[in-house]
């Protein structure tokens, strides 16, 4: 008889395009920040075959001098509670705030680092695990840390791709 634990598994979710509505521009006010259709759908069902929640998010705009990490703080703030308010949780927001104007860094997707950085703290199974981005760079990291990436469409309902993970 095994006492291993079962393994964890994990859906990695860009923010901008995937979660809440891509509109061109930065997001960092409150009022501009929009959830996309069926995403808590997708989420809740996500959620009940197991897998953690965690979000990893390119924020360019603080090294450019355009919002702070007080703003970034603020939406990932509303973003949790928002969802706590649907009975769903996420393990973690992991976001980069360079731009490659400013230097290289290892955290910028699609780099693979912060999705690194969650499986070690959670210990999860990259093979059981996925990312929803929905630019080539968010696929390009889930690949680099050895997890299926799925690219959607930006603001397309979560829902048209849940079938991919369950």
């Amino acid at each position: 008889m095994s006492l291993t634990p079962n393994p964890c598994k994990a859906v990695f979710l860009d923010r901008d395009g995937v979660i809440n509505r891509e509109k061109g521009s930065y997001i960092f006010e409150p009022g501009e920040f929009d959830i996309n259709a069926g995403v808590t759908e997708a989420l809740r069902i996500f959620r009940d075959r197991g897998f953690i929640l965690v979000v990893i998010t390119n924020q360019s705009g603080i090294a450019q001098g355009i919002y702070t990490h007080a703003h970034v703080d603020k939406i990932h703030c509303i973003l949790r509670e928002q969802f706590k308010l649907q009975g769903i949780d996420f393990a973690e927001i992991y976001y980069c705030p360079h731009h490659p104007s400013t230097g290289k860094c290892l955290c910028r997707k699609p780099g693979s680092i912060l999705i690194e950085k969650a499986i070690g703290r959670f210990g999860i199974d990259p093979s059981l695990s996925y990312m929803i981005g929905d630019r080539p760079r968010d696929i390009e990291a889930a690949e680099r840390a050895g997890i299926k990436g799925i690219l959607i469409d930006s603001n397309d309902s979560l829902m048209n791709y849940a079938g991919e993970i369950i």
